[in-house]
């Protein structure tokens, strides 16, 4: 969406005001003149990071006590953070403890109960009791002076007890004592458990707190908000001003309300040094995709292109691909279709859902296309036919990759192009179109044997011919074809391992019926699915593979879009995200 840049100037003593006034319109992105500062702006930090702890702990699976709500008002919400926080602490020793006292009777339980202080005051008295394992074989070898009793034995070695009345060489490593007997420690085992478990009860009735205190951060973290618009305003004497940006749509409303609250305001278009934050409004249609980019933290310069359209597009395409199987897409459905009906209520967005109906289709569409179906054997076997065998042909599915690739960085350079019209340069991209062209052509030779064709000569003679003279259109004709060959250095030998990258759609997608037909194979081994060996073997193969398949697809699928794609558009992700001041 365009933007405008706006400046709002006010005397000091309506600062705050009309920091007030710009949050409750909720269109303003601001822009910061300096760093902000000072005390209070630390301790809403620290209450925010404090209260951020406290919802952490009660929303482990361990305390969490699902949706209640609480009638309760609390009147000193901190007090209540701060128990929480130590009960957490708390129990988390205990438990760690509790895990030291387990191991502790495990490593101890052969010798018997004994009480360890009474062995020191033996030893206080010179009469030596001391703790060795000593191999069964060597304990007759033990020194006459030393009394010896075999306490227990396992594995040849044996637990012995030595007794003397001056401290003799023993050449065997000596135990040290335990802190207590096993009695005690079985009681203290007994009685941290117990302790371990009224805390953690304590705990989860605290998750009652839970809307309470996302409340209460929702209102710190407003207050920080408007306290850090307010410090970093800019200042020159008594005058005080607010830079930031809107879209040009709410232009008309800020006019409204600076001509009422009488503040100075001015509207501009941003220039090229301005670092403008982006907004995107799409059609529902599109608007699916921003999940992902959500999901991958990223979001295109207030200039560069909006790719959504053709990302929805090819990603959806290369997770048909990639996926590859009928079964497993009808599985992402069905699961997205329960937890779309489980928590629609509860969710305010619900795109996710819809990306992954599409999603779903097009892996299932892909899986009839070639007979795959919870792998790809059975279904043949079965005397099933794929819609289109040929998607089956190893050389014809590898060439329709690097098409793939030619055309996906096509789009790319044809969008730059139209972008870059009327200007000379626009001639660059035309350029490298041709050469991903005849890299195509000559990925084909080179890994599937083809013949390299005639016309790809004139596509590698005229790409980089356009490359050369007008990557860098001006007047001084030998410095734009110097610059020219320096563009076409850098990124040559990148357009055709580019288009050659897309080859890992195929063999992703290989993998995955090869692991499918794999798992059939194994449970046939045992029967198929008509014991439990067989379907256990059926269910969790195909269980992981169902969960592989989408962490390919962020891999590779995405990889192709934001990397691959991006680099051949001129995109490189470095927007900041529209954020206006608002309640």
């Amino acid at each position: 969406m365009p933007m405008k840049k706006i400046t709002v100037i006010v005397q000091e003593k309506d600062a705050d005001s009309t920091v007030t006034g710009l949050r409750t319109l909720g269109v303003l992105h601001v822009e910061h003149q300096k760093a902000p500062s000072g005390k209070d702006m630390g301790e809403l930090q620290d209450n925010i990071a404090l209260i951020n702890q406290a919802i952490g702990v009660l929303s482990e699976p361990e305390f969490f006590q699902g949706e209640t709500q609480s009638s309760k008002e609390l009147s000193d919400w901190k007090l209540t953070v701060y128990h929480i926080i130590d009960l957490r602490k708390r129990y988390e020793q205990l438990k760690e403890y509790s895990i030291t006292l387990k191991n502790m009777i495990s490593q101890w339980e052969p010798w018997g109960d004994f009480d360890p202080q009474a062995i020191k005051d033996l030893n206080e008295k010179n009469i030596y009791l001391r703790l060795f394992q000593i191999p069964v074989k060597e304990v007759k070898n033990l020194p006459a002076n030393v009394m010896v009793k075999k306490i227990s034995g396992l594995a040849g070695m044996a637990n012995c007890a030595v007794i003397s009345r001056e401290k003799v060489e023993i050449p065997f490593k000596e135990l040290n004592l335990p802190k207590m007997g096993l009695a005690k420690a079985r009681v203290r085992l007994t009685e941290d458990i117990r302790v371990a478990g009224s805390i953690k009860n304590e705990i989860k009735k605290h998750a009652s707190y839970l809307e309470s205190f996302s409340k209460t951060r929702k209102l710190l973290e407003k207050e920080l908000e408007l306290y850090q618009a307010r410090t970093r305003m800019g200042q020159v004497g008594n005058i005080m001003y607010l830079n930031g940006y809107a879209p040009s749509g709410a232009v008309k409303a800020l006019l409204g309300t600076a001509k009422k609250e009488q503040w100075a305001i001015a509207v501009s278009d941003p220039s090229e040094e301005d670092n403008v934050p982006t907004l995107i409004r799409n059609p529902a249609w599109v608007d699916v995709i921003s999940p992902v980019f959500r999901l991958l933290e990223i979001i295109p310069g207030y200039r560069e292109l909006d790719i959504s359209p053709l990302f929805l597009c090819f990603l959806s395409l290369f997770f048909g691909m990639i996926i590859g199987d009928a079964g497993y897409g009808a599985a992402y459905f069905l699961l997205a279709f329960w937890l779309h009906k489980k928590f629609r209520a509860k969710l305010k967005d619900t795109r996710i859902f819809f990306l992954i109906y599409l999603f779903s289709a097009c892996a299932i569409f892909w899986g009839l296309l070639t007979g795959t179906v919870f792998g790809q054997e059975w279904f043949l076997k079965a005397g099933l036919k794929p819609f289109i065998p040929i998607l089956n042909d190893t050389k014809f599915l590898q060439a329709f990759c690097f098409f793939l690739g030619a055309l996906h960085l096509t789009l790319a350079h044809g969008w730059q192009a139209a972008r870059k019209l009327p200007s000379l340069a626009a001639f660059a991209d035309i350029g490298w179109i041709l050469v991903l062209w005849a890299a195509f052509f000559l990925a084909k030779t080179l890994i599937l044997n083809d013949p390299f064709p005639k016309q790809g000569k004139w596509l590698i003679i005229s790409g980089i011919s356009l490359v050369v003279l007008f990557s860098s259109p001006q007047k001084n004709i030998f410095k734009m074809i110097g610059q020219g060959f320096g563009v076409l250095a850098l990124s040559l030998v990148n357009s055709f391992t580019d288009v050659v990258s897309y080859v890992r759609l195929f063999a992703v997608g290989l993998a995955g019926v090869a692991i499918a037909d794999t798992v059939n194979s194994l449970a046939a081994g045992l029967g198929g699915g008509n014991n439990l060996a067989g379907f256990m073997v059926l269910f969790i193969g195909h269980a992981i593979n169902i969960v592989l398949g989408p962490l390919s697809v962020l891999v590779h699928g995405i990889r192709l879009n934001v990397l691959e794609f991006s680099g051949h558009a001129g995109l490189s992700w470095s927007g900041v995200a529209y954020q206006p001041l608002k309640d």
